[in-house]
């Protein structure tokens, strides 16, 4: 499939866009390893759930367009960052939960990161604006839904008594896929993608923003929690 936009493939220094990965991905380890001892698993499961929420959107992106193996499997740091937040919450868990919040803003800035370079990527492999900016999506919350079904959960991004999640990563995909059909994507304004995306999930924090549910909804079934 042709591309008629060039896009850099890079944000930053190859350097710098591996680090703020690590980071991301650390983050999103300890949110699934935090779930594993919410529901009393052993070590393996924390192991399992970290690796899952870190990897799981960018496995899923990878292997729709065709970049095999996936970079999760070629990077030998994004494999063993879920396995040291792992140890992390292990071992300190009750220290982890009492910085949650903190530990969710840095989760906001991993998911205005993945949603803007799963976007980029994609589209370098030949998707169109709409495919790519879906994947960009994907790759930013594919791992938490992961997570929670392993959990048993209904997937955090589904349910309306939670804070946006999906949204500002919507925002962010198509941002990118706006600035790219108009020849507008550049390391500064994939930059203000990434601010845009992780500001507006911090807002919906803040203000506990919600998608609205059904219109009029008048069922007679009983509110599921």
């Amino acid at each position: 499939m042709g591309k008629n936009h060039s896009v850099p493939t890079d944000l930053f220094s190859q350097f710098v866009q591996h680090a703020l990965d690590l980071a991301g991905i650390f983050v999103f380890a300890i949110s699934g390893a935090l779930l594993a001892v919410r529901k009393n698993f052993d070590v393996f499961g924390l192991a399992v759930l970290a690796e899952v929420t870190a990897l799981g959107g960018g496995l899923i992106r990878d292997l729709i367009i065709g970049a095999v193996p996936p970079a999760a499997f070629t990077d030998q740091g994004y494999f063993v960052t879920p396995l040291i937040a792992t140890a992390v919450v292990f071992f300190l868990h009750p220290e982890v939960e009492r910085i949650n919040t903190t530990i969710n803003v840095f989760d906001a800035a991993g998911l205005g990161l993945f949603c803007v370079s799963g976007t980029i990527k994609a589209y370098d492999y030949g998707l169109n604006l709409t495919a790519s900016a879906t994947l960009g999506l994907a790759t930013a919350v594919g791992g938490g839904v992961l997570r929670d079904l392993l959990g048993n959960d209904v997937p955090s991004l589904l349910r309306w008594d939670r804070d946006l999640y999906a949204v500002p990563a919507m925002v962010g995909a198509t941002m990118v896929v706006v600035l790219i059909h108009f020849d507008a994507l550049t390391p500064a304004t994939g930059v203000v993608a990434v601010i845009c995306a992780f500001g507006l999930r911090l807002l919906a924090m803040r203000f506990h923003w919600r998608a609205p549910r059904a219109w009029h909804r008048r069922s007679t079934v009983a509110e599921e929690v």
